[in-house]
């Protein structure tokens, strides 16, 4: 135990961790400052209302963190690990479609209540789940078969259930993490190593059965333009036209953005946090990094955020071990889709979609989530060097 504590030490990613731990101290300062005016008017709560909860959040974030960074990543291929998390997944989806809840203004149902722990959000487990799944199904795969002879028959269930789990996010109305988890699968799957033809028909058979899917929900249950979702693609064209109603969040945005210029107007100087523009402290939370801060605070998370995803790309290209490569581009892909759809929305770029900034904004779900899924790649990391320093000597 003790010698591999001490190579543990030795090959330990020191730079990404510091960076994820760079990130969710800044994103708990961001917190505070920006969720002063809803803690106390909204919830009625003292001003560190939101930082409090955040700290609890981060303190499980940690144990998670430092349980997935100890646990050998290899072990995510065992079929009754895999069957445990599939179990863990169905519970979840069953549970929100009985007895969900959500933001009423997009028909949204994407939160569970948890005794004990507070609001959790399944989707957010779906994105782990899919990576871990897919590498360990491919991984699987690549034991018995060479890819060139793979064919999208033999790898049916994978492809069925990452259906199943598009079609139960999408009924969600979570639009934003359908987004993610079709990056996932590509980005997965593209590092497996399968030729570019079985590639192509991997996601031909896959993206046939997920427009089916997504034909039967708009055409059936009306939910992907529900409520105000419809107005918020409208108003994505000119939010100026829609600043009382659907556009006022990102209208708000534009102003929080502009006002901060280069410089910033001050930590703890926002003017749009101050009752217009809702919920701050979430989606829109780098809108009041750029108004405080200014062009400094957007280094810091876009640098922090680009470091940790060249840092995952990085090591999916340099491992030789497939299942590792898989899991480290999915993490990756995660991170870049996830922090593009926040920032898209919150410039006006793409959409408005309702996704957290990773590392930065409030909410336990996700820095949990993220922070397993960080321990993951801690874990790959390691494995990786110790490798190629055995392959060195």
């Amino acid at each position: 135990m003790k010698q591999y504590l001490k190579r543990y030490a030795q090959n330990f990613d020191y730079p990404l961790f510091f960076t994820v731990l760079l990130l969710s101290i800044f994103g708990l300062v961001m917190i505070y400052s920006s969720s002063i005016m809803v803690a106390i008017v909204q919830k009625e709560q003292a001003a560190d209302y939101f930082y409090r909860k955040q700290l609890v959040n981060l303190a499980v974030a940690s144990l998670a963190f430092v349980a997935a960074a100890f646990f050998p990543y290899k072990h995510y291929a065992n079929k009754n690990i895999m069957l445990l998390l599939t179990i863990v997944l169905i519970v979840l989806f069953t549970w929100v479609k009985v007895a969900g809840n959500g933001a009423e203004d997009v028909g949204s149902q994407s939160w569970i209540h948890v005794p004990g722990f507070g609001n959790f959000q399944p989707s957010e487990y779906a994105k782990l789940f899919i990576i871990l799944y897919f590498a360990a199904a491919f991984y699987r795969k690549s034991q018995k078969y060479t890819f060139e002879k793979l064919q999208p028959t033999e790898i049916f269930y994978p492809i069925f259930l990452w259906i199943l789990v598009v079609a139960g996010v999408a009924f969600e109305t979570d639009l934003g993490a359908v987004i993610i988890l079709c990056g996932i699968a590509v980005s997965v799957v593209a590092a497996s190593g399968i030729p570019f033809k079985t590639f192509w028909k991997f996601f031909g058979v896959l993206g046939a059965f997920g427009v089916a899917i997504l034909g039967m929900l708009w055409l059936f249950k009306g939910e992907l333009l529900k409520g105000n979702r419809k107005g918020r693609i409208e108003s994505y064209f000119n939010p100026f036209d829609y600043e009382d109603g659907v556009g006022h969040q990102v209208v708000n945005s534009y102003y929080a953005i502009g006002g901060g210029g280069l410089e910033g107007r001050g930590l703890g100087q926002s003017i749009q946090k101050l009752g217009y523009l809702p919920e701050p402290q979430t989606d829109f939370i780098m809108a009041i990094v750029m108004e405080e801060l200014g062009i400094w605070g957007v280094l810091i998370v876009l640098g922090g955020l680009g470091f940790i995803v060249y840092k995952g790309f990085s090591i999916a290209l340099r491992t030789k071990d497939p299942l590792a490569r898989m899991i480290a581009a999915g993490i990756a892909s995660w991170i870049g889709w996830q922090s593009f759809i926040n920032l898209g929305g919150a410039t006006g770029l793409i959409p408005l979609t309702g996704v957290t900034l990773p590392f930065i904004s409030y909410g336990g779900t996700s820095i949990i989530l993220l922070s397993l899924a960080m321990g993951i790649l801690v874990n790959v990391s390691m494995f990786e060097k110790v490798e190629r320093s055995k392959s060195q000597t």
